[in-house]
């Protein structure tokens, strides 16, 4: 493993990663790389291991270790001129009740989150600040602590906002593809598509992506519940791109050795997204008049998995 020393001669933006998962640490070890001043804000058990040595970073091709500051308080925030807000959306408000003293007024916040409305349901937190949504495009993992696998992609779209060009400039320089779009919102709703067919039968089963299309009988169950949530954004007036039930294909074949963000949170005890993933396109559905009863089902299936983790959070 390789130690990184990267410095800048005069960094464009300072960045504050909050709730550095897996994503968070993966686009934040590109960004310190590149030289950006990166501050890491999550789990104790990270960060203690970052702030001591270092957040290791393993793709494909490297082995990496890249020094990088690393705290467990939200008012790490301080002094960044962009907030990648990575937290699990079941924390969206708490979340960003922590921040909000603490940030700039000229402080973007790009939420790098699962599902479809976590940018609106932090401007009603952050009312005062530049808020944008961001769709992601990468599969990670935690492999220990502090220890970050990535296993493929890595783009990201963000809605555009007051320094989205500066932003995708940067993060582009620094390895992460990224395009400013006006179609977030369908793009949103296409990945939100794609982690209803998987996440939830990958996290029922704890198996990877390739493994489940390769079983008889579900490729037609996800083809259905993909049906389901694709007459809910009908309903709901988003115009989904013609190539949504490709993209839903591909992703077995481009990641097939990938499990789920709700397999490793029921492998890790901890509480899903399920209620903001097949959950959302069941609340839409019912305000809609959309039955969607599969969805129903597997966000039902997962919850009583969790049931465990949550009793330990009390």
């Amino acid at each position: 493993m390789n130690m990184v020393n990267h410095t800048a001669a005069s960094p464009r933006l300072s960045i504050a990663v909050m709730g550095a998962g897996s994503v968070g640490c993966y686009f934040g070890a590109l960004l310190a790389r590149a030289g950006h001043p990166v501050t890491l804000i999550g789990r104790a058990s990270h960060m203690q291991a970052i702030s001591q040595h270092g957040l290791r970073l393993q793709t494909a091709t490297e082995d990496l270790n890249i020094p990088i500051t690393a705290s467990t308080e939200a008012s790490a925030v301080a002094g960044a001129d962009v907030v990648l807000f990575c937290v699990k959306s079941t924390d969206t408000e708490a979340a960003a009740a922590q921040i909000k003293p603490h940030l700039a007024a000229h402080t973007q916040v790009l939420s790098l989150q699962n599902g479809v409305d976590n940018d609106q349901r932090l401007r009603l937190v952050l009312s005062q600040q530049p808020v944008t949504a961001a769709v992601v495009y990468v599969a990670t993992a935690m492999a220990g602590p502090g220890h970050v696998r990535h296993f493929g992609r890595g783009e990201l779209l963000i809605a555009p906002c007051p320094q989205g060009d500066e932003i995708a400039l940067q993060f582009s320089a620094a390895n992460i593809p990224t395009q400013t779009s006006d179609g977030v919102l369908t793009a949103l709703w296409q990945k939100l598509i794609i982690n209803c067919v998987y996440n939830a039968l990958s996290a029922l089963t704890q198996q990877s992506y390739g493994w489940l299309i390769a079983q008889q009988g579900v490729p037609a169950v996800m083809q259905d519940i993909a049906a389901e949530c694709k007459a809910v954004a009908l309903a709901d007036g988003v115009l989904l791109s013609a190539s949504v039930d490709e993209a839903v294909a591909a992703i077995a074949r481009t990641m097939p050795r990938q499990l789920s963000s709700t397999a490793q949170d029921l492998a890790r005890g901890r509480t899903t997204e399920i209620d903001h993933l097949n959950g959302y396109v069941v609340r839409r559905g019912q305000a809609l008049g959309i039955a969607t009863p599969i969805n129903r089902l597997l966000q039902v299936l997962v919850q009583l998995k969790q049931m465990p983790a949550q009793k330990q959070e009390l």
